[in-house]
């Protein structure tokens, strides 16, 4: 059926245009008087200066670039903590800023921003230091200086070391426009019941998004005024974050390290979740033997740099052939038991580390995480091989581990010639999946071995036990 065009006569026509037009205009021009009655009704002058500087879509993946770390510093101590800086501080890909209580005298190797006063504000802690409130502030100094594209501030102290790539990973998993704030308590639980189990402890790092920096930093100041009584800087930013109705989201990655001694217990045991960041490595023993700290945790970095999602990841391997149990943490050491021992009692951490307070019971009561014991006598501890070198190339990694002899025992005849351990895998790239559900892997020893083993760390099959029946 056909349908004829309708003519309208030309009068009428333009007077249909006229009507049309009458109404936009009463329309626009009300809308606008009730603007100028209802300013409130408009979002804030700052929220429009920070859509049009901003240029990065939601949509876009979380990239180094979205992140800015805030470091609290003093013109005293980051000389001597600038090895631990340089480690993860990149010019050319890190975004970071050292906030410092006065002008230094040498300029720092990274940017760096002198903090405001903070004398009038009250501070009442018994033999404390007033420096706690000016590093609680950075929070709301760092969102004042804007910097564009900003997803999250990352904060830490100047002897923290970060992981930036796997900082990327785990913030991924957040909707940065949400209110996150996100870190992890002390391991010592006696620092956790005299503080708080809700607390992102400053020295191994947290994050806050930029949603919830934005709105911390309208409210700190006059929140911190309620809080003079407190210790220190994490304790008053975290009751301001509180008083927000946010609450702490528990991250492993991150290490307080408050713990004394040697780390070599901590360092085998990493949870399963990447390495974020590590801190008091001044304060304990080198983590590598017959190294100084400094060159110790550099020599850690090592394998970092190579595959820093798989650094300190524990695979387990069951020789029965041989009656050996062998745990690898990736990137720093292996360990070869005699006998066949059951996987939860090797993923617990030895006690070579002691308590934070040194008049502490070293007891598995002392800490928040699985510890079991470390045997004085060394011969009834594994054979232990700790990193020498690590390679990466068309996607795989290779690390070898070089025998640490300090006694003479008596082993079983499979590893009496043992010199060398060599370790291949694929490397570990984290998605946002993976990082939210990982998996332990598994690995294979290849035979035969004698002063050389070979281990090759791969996927577990869908239905794959890692402790297999002989």
């Amino acid at each position: 059926m056909r349908v004829s065009a309708v003519k309208i006569p030309a009068s009428r026509l333009k007077l249909i245009l006229i009507t049309i037009f009458s109404i936009s205009t009463i329309y626009l021009l009300n809308r606008q008087s009730l603007l100028l009655l209802c300013p409130s009704s408009l979002p804030p002058p700052d929220l429009f200066l920070r859509q049009s500087l901003s240029s990065t879509p939601t949509t876009i993946p979380t990239t180094l670039h979205h992140l800015f770390f805030s470091i609290a510093s003093s013109s005293s101590s980051f000389p001597r903590r600038l090895p631990f800086l340089s480690l993860w501080y990149s010019p050319n890909s890190t975004r970071a800023l050292l906030f410092l209580d006065k002008p230094p005298l040498f300029k720092p190797p990274l940017p760096y921003y002198i903090s405001s006063d903070t004398s009038h504000f009250p501070y009442s802690f018994p033999r404390g230091h007033r420096s706690a409130i000016r590093v609680a502030r950075i929070v709301k100094e760092s969102f004042e200086l804007y910097e564009p594209d900003v997803r999250w501030y990352v904060f830490g102290d100047d002897d923290t070391v970060f992981v930036p790539e796997n900082l990327v990973a785990v913030l991924s998993k957040y909707d940065h426009e949400k209110l996150f704030y996100i870190g992890s308590i002390s391991e010592s639980l006696e620092q956790n019941l005299k503080m708080s189990f809700g607390i992102a402890y400053g020295g191994g790092g947290f994050a806050i998004s930029a949603t919830l920096a934005r709105a911390l930093s309208k409210v700190l100041d006059s929140c911190l005024m309620r809080y003079p009584h407190l210790y220190g800087s994490d304790h008053r930013i975290s009751s301001c974050i509180t008083e927000l109705g946010v609450h702490l989201t528990l991250e492993s990655g991150f290490h307080q390290v408050d713990v004394r001694g040697d780390l070599f217990g901590m360092l085998t045991a990493h949870p399963l979740s990447p390495l974020l960041s590590l801190h008091h490595l001044e304060l304990v023993e080198p983590v590598f033997p017959s190294k100084n700290r400094t060159a110790a945790v550099q020599h850690l970095f090592k394998a970092v740099r190579v595959d820093p999602g798989r650094v300190l990841q524990q695979t387990v391997c069951y020789d029965y052939t041989s009656n050996l149990t062998v745990s690898v943490a990736w990137g720093y050491a292996v360990q070869v038991y005699e006998g066949n021992l059951l996987l939860p009692d090797i993923l617990a951490s030895q006690r070579s580390f002691t308590p934070w307070r040194r008049r502490g019971i070293n007891i598995p009561g002392q800490y928040v995480f699985d510890t079991r014991d470390y045997p004085q006598d060394p011969c009834k501890r594994p054979l232990v091989f700790f990193l020498e070198d690590v390679a990466s190339g068309t996607g795989r990694v290779w690390s070898k581990y070089k025998r640490h002899i300090t006694h003479s025992c008596t082993r079983v005849a499979a590893i009496v010639n043992l010199k060398d351990i060599r370790v291949f895998a694929k490397k570990l790239q984290y998605n946002v999946g993976q990082v939210g559900a990982p998996r332990r892997e598994c690995c294979d020893i290849i035979h035969p071995f004698n002063k050389s083993m070979v281990i090759d760390i791969r996927h577990c099959g869908s239905n794959e036990l890692i402790a297999m029946n002989a």
